[in-house]
């Protein structure tokens, strides 16, 4: 078997003090990691919902009221098709939303960060920064208190719904997070594709959905399904504003049941336990595309 060569400045340190290439930190080049939510969930080993599962029945045996075991369960039980039909689904379909609203207005702010008018191009940049480093409950609170509760045209009233205004919150960090994925997609192409259609004698607009863009999708679907992942989680965020989700039907189910203590971990628990499931195929299929569209150097 042959020996690795060693070449000086690139596997190993320098020999002399001549300006030479130093050895390549991995980690300094990296930067942060963008996928770091889906890589720590796909890590996770498939037993997790098991144990998950296991803590959600277990616990009620630990307690000493007189709120048993049999009781925990059958409450949850009893609870269990109104939190999967009107409290997870709607989760999931805020979720959609948001994403579909924030990918759309992100591909546009991505696009005009790259523009060549540089007041298009800079205000792109402050918006996309502005929303990227909100926090997602201000954003929120914010467009709660904004909108209006309904908008009147004319005779006919318009209700606007607090799902609504959850859904539109949402989508605000998601179109700024997906601006800069579309933004990276764009820059990630070699600068030999632009001049090589320049001299084809391209327009920028041809050559930017030509020649660009389809070689940009693949690399941005890893990164767009890691967001739809972190957004789905955040979902549980619209229950501070009033929206009749998992976690606010999780908590109106125990105060029904009185708010026996003994309810804390299974309700929770369960809700921990689906948003897992929902969650972690996701990442699984997330790492798989990533390592299937990496650019190979």
């Amino acid at each position: 078997m042959m020996r690795a060569r060693t070449i000086p400045g690139v596997n190993a340190r320098p020999a002399t003090d001549l300006p030479v290439l130093l050895p390549l930190d991995r980690a300094k080049v990296a930067g942060p990691d963008a996928m770091m939510v889906s890589r720590w969930l796909a890590g996770l080993p498939a037993w997790t919902p098991l144990a998950l599962l296991a803590v959600i029945l277990v616990w009620p045996l630990t307690a000493s009221a007189a709120f048993t075991y049999t009781q925990a369960v059958e409450t949850l039980w009893r609870w269990l098709p109104f939190l999967m039909k009107s409290g997870f689904l709607f989760n999931v379909l805020i979720s959609f939303f948001a994403m579909a609203i924030g990918t759309v207005m992100g591909a546009v702010l991505g696009l005009a960060q790259i523009s060549l008018n540089p007041m298009i191009r800079t205000g792109a940049k402050i918006a996309t920064q502005v929303f990227r480093n909100s926090p997602w409950l201000v954003l929120l609170y914010i467009v709660l208190l904004a909108m209006p509760f309904e908008i009147v045209i004319g005779d006919t009233i318009i209700p606007v719904p607090d799902w609504m205004k959850a859904v539109i919150g949402l989508s605000l960090p998601i179109m700024a997070n997906i601006a800069e994925i579309v933004r990276g997609a764009v820059a990630s192409v070699p600068t030999a594709q632009w001049e090589a259609s320049e001299a084809l004698a391209f327009s920028r607009t041809q050559t930017l959905w030509k020649i660009i863009l389809p070689q940009c999708f693949k690399r941005m679907i890893p990164p767009w399904m890691n967001w739809y992942a972190i957004l789905t989680m955040a979902t549980p965020l619209c229950s501070l504003l009033g929206v009749e989700e998992l976690i606010t039907l999780s908590r109106q189910a125990m105060e029904s049941a009185d708010n026996h203590p003994e309810l804390l971990v299974p309700f929770y628990g369960f809700a921990l336990l689906i948003f897992f499931a929902y969650c972690y195929p996701i990442a699984r299929f997330t790492i798989r595309l990533e390592r299937k569209f990496a650019v190979k150097l």
